[in-house]
């Protein structure tokens, strides 16, 4: 018997709960991404120096010299200023802000935009910075987004001793991160 023409394109639901479970699968086999519970907003800001990444596309003009600063601003976010040396030997800047995500109960749970103030309102010029481990002191941190697409390692110096530089890598790979694409400066 042939089905009604109103009921041709329904999905069976065998299919509907394959469908759901094709989609929900990935975003289940990753746990959520960890991490620091107390970060120092105050001892936090100043100037970090890129010492790995996985690479990105916005990042592509830089080849070095690679340093973010983070200052607060009176309305209580961050005001975040990204440089580096591009291949002629010009600098890139980028000048951005961050805020708290206020989806976390954490501040080290944020999210940045270098898209115009006008944008602001628009949820995807918003791209997360989740602050994943700190050294006690400081002087080293390792950044991502809880995706895993986006990791960086950062110094307060130019340069990081290789025992502080694989702790943190451990802890990315650890932490689910394709540490193998993970690029050093």
């Amino acid at each position: 018997m042939p089905v009604p023409s109103r009921h041709r394109n329904w999905l069976p639901p065998s299919a509907l709960v394959l469908c759901l479970l094709l989609f929900t699968l990935p975003a289940l086999a990753a746990p959520p991404l960890a991490t620091v519970k107390d970060l120092d907003l105050q001892r936090y800001l100043g100037t970090w120096h890129q010492i790995a990444l996985i690479p990105n596309w916005f990042q592509r003009v830089c080849v070095d010299d690679t340093t973010a600063r983070y200052a607060l601003r009176e309305d209580g976010n961050i005001e975040v200023v990204n440089r580096c040396r591009k291949k002629d030997g010009s600098q890139a800047e980028a000048i951005g802000v961050a805020r708290r995500n206020a989806h976390f109960n954490s501040p080290a749970i944020l999210e940045v935009r270098f898209a115009p103030a006008w944008l602001s309102a628009i949820p995807f010029v918003w791209g997360d910075y989740w602050v994943i481990a700190l050294a006690d002191d400081y002087r080293a941190a390792l950044v991502g987004a809880p995706n895993r697409k986006y990791l960086w390692i950062l110094a307060r110096e130019p340069e990081l001793d290789e025992a502080e530089y694989q702790r943190l890598v451990a802890i990315a790979k650890q932490q689910g991160f394709d540490v193998s694409t993970l690029q050093r400066e």
